[in-house]
């Protein structure tokens, strides 16, 4: 019974950004899982089919497709040409995102809009025209990928923090509204992960490196495949009465306003 629960073999997944980082983790870990993963991603058509190559090279049957997320006009045109060759999608994962590190006071307008319009809109814009499809199945799981930025704040990261605080209560009313439809939307909050981005600050001495340890419970930075398990999860029937739901992928940092155990 607990493995029918967690059973999401044959289903068809879309995954926005997912040509690295914490986007293709959550999409290796649904894709090994049995689930076809559809690949997004807008830099290059390279970029996609390598991402591609490197899905099949672990057995997972993966097909990519080249664009913006925050362009509606594009999003209608490959969501129709998604299920016209893979299939409908059951499972939608909102993770392409962006973010610029400046100063509010300093920050252009029009940076701040475009981090909103990748990190908050651009999950309206999908959703809204995946769910469509969702409600007439009566089926479906919406996964949005917020950040410990939607409870805190930091320094540079105004915009960001802004986006992904409102695509938390963006969450909650897809919840609320589409719920009837048998349709659970919640999100994924990672916390500081070991990817080749933070690679050249992950080391001993860096004041960042020795910020996360020490600010983190769990005394280490993530493992990318410590999302898969959350990922499937919320992807799958064992969340069937879970909706509007962030669940935090942290290793604790969220927990403790004071210093963890690990620095007593």
């Amino acid at each position: 019974m607990s493995q029918e629960l967690f059973n999401i073999k044959g289903k068809v997944a879309l995954v926005t950004g997912s040509t690295h980082g914490l986007g293709m983790a959550m999409a290796m870990g649904l894709g090994k899982a049995g689930a076809t993963i559809v690949v997004n991603g807008n830099s290059s058509q390279e970029k996609i089919d390598n991402a591609v190559a490197d899905y099949k090279k672990e057995g997972i049957n993966a097909k990519g497709y080249k664009f913006n997320v925050a362009n509606e006009s594009e999003v209608i045109a490959n969501i129709s040409k998604i299920e016209s060759e893979v299939g409908n999608i059951d499972i939608l994962v909102n993770n392409a995102g962006i973010i610029k590190r400046t100063p509010l006071a300093e920050m252009e307008v029009e940076d701040f809009k475009q981090v909103l319009d990748i990190d908050l809109v651009s999950p309206f814009i999908v959703s809204k025209h995946v769910v469509k499809g969702m409600m007439e199945r009566k089926e479906g799981k919406i996964i949005n990928i917020c950040s410990m930025m939607s409870q805190l704040g930091r320094n540079t990261v105004g915009a960001y923090a802004a986006a992904k605080g409102g695509l938390v209560m963006l969450t909650k009313n897809m919840a609320t509204e589409w719920a009837r439809f048998n349709i659970q939307v919640n999100g994924i909050g990672p916390g500081y992960f070991a990817t080749s981005q933070t690679a050249p600050i992950r080391v001993d001495g860096h004041p960042f490196n020795d910020f996360i340890v020490g600010r983190t419970p769990a005394a280490k930075w993530g493992d990318p495949n410590d999302l898969a398990g959350a990922a499937i999860f919320l992807g799958s029937k064992a969340s069937d009465f879970v909706n509007g739901h962030i669940l935090y992928v942290d290793g604790g940092i969220l927990a403790t306003i004071g210093k963890p155990s690990n620095e007593l």
